[in-house]
């Protein structure tokens, strides 16, 4: 397996839990704080091609800036990925990747997924 990166918010217990999870298994993350290094709309199109579903279900679309940015549950992906990549707060987190697959660390325990073959 090559290394599991994960997109880290350390202020978010549920980023908090899946990093050390995976820590616990041996596993020895590249952690990018997504917030100070924002992934490009390019970045979050493999993401999404990787968790193999739509934008919206890695928006945290509960966030006041969803809402103040006037986006929409059933807006189209260019939209929703435009918004992520201007405003990294709506990613949902921890997102973790390895070997072309993506898991939505929701909950934390899912990120465990990325160490099985």
């Amino acid at each position: 397996m090559t290394g599991i990166v994960i997109w880290h918010n350390p202020r978010c217990s549920k980023s908090r839990e899946a990093l050390r999870l995976l820590e616990e298994k041996g596993a020895e993350p590249t952690v990018r704080r997504y917030l100070d290094v924002p992934p490009t709309e390019k970045e979050l199109r493999e993401t999404l091609d990787m968790l193999g579903g739509p934008a919206i279900d890695m928006m945290r679309t509960g966030e006041d800036l969803f809402a103040d940015l006037d986006l929409t549950k059933d807006a189209p992906d260019e939209v929703l990925i435009a918004a992520m990549a201007a405003h990294p707060r709506l990613i949902e987190r921890p997102i973790a990747m390895a070997d072309g697959r993506a898991v939505l660390g929701r909950p934390p325990e899912r990120v465990l997924d990325l160490l099985e073959d």
